[in-house]
């Protein structure tokens, strides 16, 4: 089992730029295909951002494409969501979610949530 702590969220202007993280504690996150999800208000949780175990693979929603990069680093337990030129559409709270096994985008298949991180962009 692994415990998710997400930080970094915050007030930020279009355009700006932001750095998530999210550190896992109880068994190592390298363990884990790690995910972000976000959710607008009023809104259903949408996929994000997603990196294999080993930090080789990644994939992103559409909408975030070219402007985040999900990055691990095994040994700090620590999974990152650099977010750069963002919109007014990019607020939401984000959440940091693992997975055994593979790659999957569907949020019903992570099996461990981090409380979540507000992030606010003001046009």
């Amino acid at each position: 089992q692994v415990q998710l702590v997400e930080s970094g969220g915050g007030v930020v202007q279009a355009g700006d730029s932001l750095t998530l993280s999210c550190t896992a504690s109880g068994r190592t996150s390298s363990s884990y295909t790690m995910g972000w999800f976000r959710q607008a208000a009023g809104k259903e949780r949408d996929f994000v951002a997603a990196i294999s175990r080993s930090g080789y693979s990644t994939y992103y929603a559409d909408s975030v494409k070219g402007r985040f990069t999900i990055s691990r680093a095994n040994a700090k337990n620590t999974v990152y969501l650099q977010m750069n030129n963002l919109k007014s559409e990019d607020t939401a709270v984000y959440y940091c979610a693992a997975k055994d096994g593979p790659v999957v985008t569907d949020s019903r298949f992570y099996d461990y949530w981090g409380q979540g991180t507000q992030v606010t962009v003001s046009s």
